[in-house]
């Protein structure tokens, strides 16, 4: 399905400089590579070049995605938890495939590969009923003459419906969560756009690495002829064509050359630790792992020590990455879905039942249980608790 609606920047081919020569009929024909070539921006060509054909990309989405789901909902009123609620039981069931960890694990999929995630709600008698997730590139948001959005259309094997953005007696049919973008003000930034030049080094890399051990791993050089008279103007654009055709590219690398009588083939490449090769490789995936907010290590990625040990930077992943995602799904759906069940709830984080950060926990409920000039209760409110005598008291709506 085409996606050309996305407005993500299209990296354009560098133009060609190649060196003007004085004459075509030089002793000396210098085959170098050809001219840069980046993938395209729509969510498909990022899907397929990063999500589904690159493993750094696969592995920091899925971890940052993955986590995200894991990490529970607590409904609050004022202060107060409360366990039983309509909107609890949504959202753990919210339709007969999925549970909340695969919503929000399917919503953070979303944003970060296309920069933009959609819920669709199926409300009955007032009252939300089931959620579920669209695919990004299958909804087109339709502006009004105003500038804001006034519905979404949802195409899909040629059929188009269109969804209202707003709804003046209840919930609104569809919820749009996207990135920041600071050149649209309707759709957003996908992280794997942002990584699109390491990405594309990354993979060409590994088809350039590919297609060197296909074909013998022979270099690259120049042509040198060595005939009594220069290339006539047709022999030097015909060679010219065969090379282009025949030799040139990643999918023909290394592939040898047949050659003519007065033809010399002189190696002019580099060798792999020349070029450092791998370093480049590795640096492309780092550069990857930044964008994603993914320490590098916990990707297996070598030469990165930002971080002292693995738990430390287990708890940079958690802190600095999948909790903003988790808390910026978990407020939007509250917000979008809360006010049909009455005031004063909210959706928060049970940040307890997350393992990787019980050792700061554990500080924090060491720091406060060790401070004499406190009651209880403060003490309960500094580690995020409700009042003792309140704590065993819930409250809720529990219609469905």
């Amino acid at each position: 399905m085409s996606a050309g609606w996305l407005s993500w920047p299209r990296r354009r081919p560098a133009p060609d400089k190649r060196e003007a020569k004085g004459g075509r009929s030089g002793a000396m024909l210098a085959f170098a590579s050809s001219r840069a070539v980046w993938s395209g921006s729509s969510y498909g060509e990022l899907a397929r070049a990063g999500y589904m054909g690159n493993p750094i990309v696969f592995r920091a989405v899925r971890m940052v995605a993955e986590a995200a789901g894991q990490v529970p909902w607590v409904l609050k009123a004022g202060v107060q938890d409360i366990d039983h609620h309509a909107f609890l039981d949504l959202i753990r069931r919210p339709n007969s495939r999925d549970g909340l960890a695969s919503l929000v694990e399917t919503v953070a999929s979303h944003l970060l590969v296309a920069g933009n995630a959609f819920l669709e709600v199926v409300t009955a008698g007032g009252r939300p009923r089931e959620l579920h997730v669209l695919r990004p590139d299958r909804l087109r948001v339709v502006i009004g003459p105003d500038g804001w959005p006034t519905g979404y259309d949802y195409t899909v094997d040629g059929r188009t419906l269109r969804l209202p953005a707003e709804a003046p007696d209840g919930i609104a049919p569809i919820l749009h969560l996207k990135s920041f973008h600071p050149l649209d003000d309707h759709y957003g930034l996908a992280p794997v756009a942002a990584s699109l030049t390491s990405l594309d080094i990354h993979n060409a890399a590994a088809t350039w690495n590919k297609a060197l051990l296909d074909n013998a791993a022979r270099p690259s050089g120049a042509l040198v002829y060595t005939g009594p008279h220069g290339l006539s103007e047709d022999q030097f654009d015909r060679l010219k064509d065969e090379l282009e055709r025949g030799y040139q590219g990643a999918e023909n690398a290394g592939r040898p050359l047949v050659l003519e009588g007065g033809l010399d083939w002189k190696s002019m490449a580099l060798s792999p630790k020349e070029m450092d090769f791998v370093e480049a490789r590795n640096m492309a995936a780092r550069e990857i792992a930044l964008v994603f907010g993914v320490p590098p290590m916990l990707l297996g990625i070598p030469g990165d020590a930002t971080y002292a040990n693995y738990q430390e930077a287990n708890r940079a992943l958690w802190r600095q990455t999948i909790l903003p995602l988790a808390r910026k799904i978990a407020d939007a759906i509250g917000g979008w879905l809360l006010p049909a069940f009455g005031d004063d709830l909210r959706v928060e984080l049970d940040l307890d039942q997350v393992p990787s950060l019980q050792a700061e926990r554990d500080a924090i409920w060491a720091r406060v249980a060790a401070v004499d000039f406190l009651s209880r209760d403060e003490k309960r409110a500094a580690v995020g608790y409700g009042p003792e005598a309140a704590a065993g008291a819930t409250t809720g709506d529990a219609a469905s």
